[in-house]
C-alpha cells in the first residue's frame, strides 16, 4: 500500500457538490492499494500512521502523533498513487489492485484506524471526489507498506 500523509488544519471531501466528510486538525491520507497488497499491509500501515510523530509538542519539536493530539483523520482512496510513468507519457496502472480487492483493503484500513477511537472520516471508494486540504506546515510524508 502507498499513502501520502498530510498534516492538515482542515480537510474535506465533496461528491456531486455535497460535503460528505470533513475534519479539523489531523491527517489527510491519500491511500493507494497495489496488486500485491494484503490485509497485513493494511493493518500495519494504519498502525504505523497512527504512531507517526509529525505534530509539534509544547517546545515546538515534531514529537507527537495524531493519537497524542487526539486529531482527526480523513482517508481518500487514490489508485493513481500506483501510476507507472516509466514509459511514454500516459501512466500505466498495471500495478493497481483490482477494485474488489482494493475496496476490501481500503475498508479494512479505515476500520483499523477507527479502533484508535479518533474521529475517522473518509470519501467513497471509486467516486469522483473534490478534496480540499489546508496543509499545516506543510508536512507531507509518503509511506509504503
Amino acid at each position: 500500500m502507498k499513502a501520502i500523509i498530510q498534516k492538515v488544519k482542515q480537510s474535506s471531501v465533496k461528491i456531486n457538490g455535497k460535503i460528505v466528510a470533513q475534519i479539523e486538525q489531523g491527517l489527510n491520507i491519500l491511500l493507494g492499494v497495489g496488486i500485491k497488497d494484503t490485509e497485513e499491509n493494511a493493518i500495519n500501515l494504519a498502525d504505523k500512521i497512527l504512531k507517526l510523530r509529525i505534530f509539534e509538542d509544547k517546545a515546538g519539536k515534531i514529537n507527537l502523533s495524531v493519537l497524542d493530539i487526539k486529531g482527526a483523520i480523513l482517508v481518500i482512496s487514490q489508485f493513481t498513487l500506483y501510476a507507472d510513468t516509466s514509459k511514454g507519457n500516459r501512466p500505466s496502472f498495471k500495478n493497481v489492485a483490482p477494485p474488489e480487492t482494493a475496496k476490501k483493503l481500503y475498508e479494512l484500513f479505515i476500520e483499523r484506524l477507527k479502533l484508535s477511537g479518533l474521529n475517522i472520516a473518509h470519501g467513497y471508494f471509486g467516486a469522483k471526489m473534490e478534496v480540499k486540504i489546508i496543509n499545516d506546515g506543510p508536512v507531507s510524508i509518503i509511506m509504503e507498506n
